[in-house]
């Protein structure tokens, strides 16, 4: 798919941050309800607590994944903060898949090693975050 630019010319809508973000979406709602209706009385309530923290994180950064696929569809980012975005997609995902994912092992298995992998999600979370917001100013100058 195509998304059209000046004068005729065309660049590619990147659309895998919209199919992977609405998967990651459609997961944090799935393990939400597990959450609530499947984990009661076989979790401690901080168990609970973290599980649902996992699924608040994927749900936000599943949310930033769509809105870098709408900016990117609509040329908000122009062609130098595109790769911005891009690059902050990839790092959203790799938040996801640490932080969320960790904790998810945490609650759901004896294993305490994944403790430790939580904080590097968060600051790719942090590093995406931060490359959207340069995209911005990118855009906001060209403008």
């Amino acid at each position: 798919m195509t998304v059209p630019e000046k004068a005729g010319t065309e660049r590619p809508f990147p659309a895998w941050p919209l199919v992977v973000g609405a998967i990651f979406a459609l997961t944090a709602v799935m393990a939400g309800a597990f959450g609530a209706h499947g984990l009661r009385g076989i979790v401690s309530p901080r168990g609970l607590e973290v599980f649902q923290t996992a699924v608040t994180y994927q749900m936000y950064h599943s949310l930033a994944l769509i809105l870098i696929a709408v900016l990117s569809g609509l040329g908000v980012a122009g062609s130098s903060g595109s790769r911005l975005l891009s690059i902050g997609a990839g790092f959203f995902v790799t938040g996801i898949v640490l932080f969320s994912g960790s904790l998810y092992l945490l609650v759901l298995t004896p294993m305490s090693w994944p403790g430790p992998i939580t904080p590097v999600g968060g600051v790719c979370f942090m590093v995406g975050w931060a490359l959207l917001i340069t995209a911005g100013f990118k855009h906001a100058r060209q403008t």
